[in-house]
Formats: structure tokens, sequence, C-alpha cells
């Protein structure tokens, strides 16, 4: 089993236009934007050596924050799109992810695969997150990969049928 961490907290300071990560790291954040079903954050990623842009949509309602990485070169991954598990909430112009350790990797009509179980067994086995958040994040997780499966792997449609519409910022 991999060594346990706490849950980790991100702040998303709309106002203050900063991203606040689990080890108070403050980063500036490009644009905010705000809509009924969550909340648009992209940023640049400083002292990554494999990445340089982020952007992420936080949605309260299905527990999942969207992330795309724009990678460097020589970097890139396979994936399309990284979803955290998570609780995300809202007070004021300031949302907090609390992230529950699964994670999906959606690569876009092809599949979607869970990856960080051992992270999230051995948070459950060691008392660090609590039986009924776990069940929760089991629910989310499963919720989105079959909503994901029965629309040939496309975040796009599966999240169309929820009545939610994403948009990202324009490659370079």
């Amino acid at each position: 089993m991999p060594d346990v961490h706490p849950p980790k907290f991100s702040t998303f300071d709309v106002p203050g236009h900063v991203n606040i990560d689990n080890k108070g790291i403050v980063r500036a954040v490009d644009e905010y934007r705000v809509t009924s079903f969550g909340l648009y954050m992209s940023r640049a990623i400083v002292q990554r050596p494999t990445a340089h842009w982020i952007e992420s949509w936080l949605l309260p309602d299905l527990g999942l924050c969207v992330s795309d990485w724009w990678w460097n070169p020589g970097h890139e991954r396979d994936q399309d799109f990284y979803l955290d598990v998570c609780t995300i909430e809202r007070g004021g112009g300031r949302w907090t992810l609390t992230d529950h350790y699964l994670d999906i990797v959606v690569r876009s009509g092809r599949d979607s695969t869970v990856i960080d179980v051992d992270e999230f067994v051995s948070a459950v086995a060691t008392g660090v997150m609590p039986p009924a958040t776990a069940e929760a994040a089991l629910h989310t997780t499963y919720a989105a990969v079959a909503g994901l499966a029965a629309h040939g792997h496309d975040l796009d449609a599966w999240l169309a049928g929820l009545g939610i519409s994403l948009s990202w910022r324009p490659r370079e």
C-alpha cells in the first residue's frame, strides 16, 4: 500500500484571481468564469517541467473537476481529460475542492480509466477517508464511468445529456 496523505484541498478565489493549492502556494489565475453548473479556471503552470497550462471546470453537482492539461513537448500524455473525484463547496467568491483520491483518465472515443485506486484504498483503510465519504466517491466514480461509456467515452456528449456545455481556451 502506498503512503497515505491527507486529502488534498484547493481553493479557487474568484475575486482574488488566485488558486491556492494544498501546500498554500498561491498561483495567479488568467481567467475564472462562473456558470450555472460550475466554475472554469485557466492558468499557467510554473515550475513543472512537464506542463505549461491547465484549464479546469469544477462541477459541484457531479462531484468532479475536469481538467485539460497543456503538456510541454516531449511530455505529452495519452489522455484528453483528467477528472478528479471530489467534493466542491462554494462560499461567496471562494470555491473549495477536496480531492477524494480517485481519478478518471478520459481518452476520447477510446476509453475511460479509473486510476489511483491504491491511494483511495489506503486512505479508507487508515481512516483518513471516512466510510461515508468513500462510498459517495465510489458512486460518483461509477456514475461518471458509466455515463462516459454510454456516450462512447465522449466527455462533451455525456455532459450535454446533463445540460452541461464546457468551453475551452483555443490552443496556441
